[in-house]
């Protein structure tokens, strides 16, 4: 879900930037590369969603990082911005979606946390040996 989430807004703000300015009825960032940088930064964290995709435990820490973490601190940024400096209350969506992603990657995380692999969560990472003859 985070990476479907963080690819579409990253590429929402690259290609789209002047239909978000409009319906979250804000003014278009100056200069442009602030909304393109934070852009290339979104779609760079949901593709890092594919490694704990094919790898869940090896890349646990990415999950806690990038979903309790980021997006966590992040919705908690959108609402204190929206108390503090009055940012429109429709940036309130966006901790409404991170706050949400936060919380169901952390319970997956929690309710997760001892079910590792008998291999350790090696499956299909390492070469298998044959012995020779």
């Amino acid at each position: 879900m985070s990476a479907v989430y963080d690819i579409l807004l990253g590429l929402s703000l690259l290609f789209l930037r002047g239909t978000l300015a409009s319906a979250f009825a804000v003014p278009a960032p100056q200069p442009p590369i602030h909304a393109d940088l934070n852009g290339l930064f979104t779609i760079v964290i949901g593709l890092g969603y594919l490694l704990p995709y094919g790898d869940p435990w090896r890349y646990r820490a990415y999950l806690w990082l990038m979903g309790p973490g980021l997006k966590g601190a992040g919705a908690v940024w959108f609402v204190g911005d929206y108390l503090v400096r009055q940012s429109p209350p429709t940036f309130l969506l966006f901790a409404l979606t991170d706050g949400l992603l936060a919380l169901v990657t952390a319970w997956a995380l929690v309710v997760t946390r001892s079910s590792r692999p008998a291999d350790g969560g090696n499956a299909g990472t390492s070469r298998a040996v044959s012995p020779r003859r």
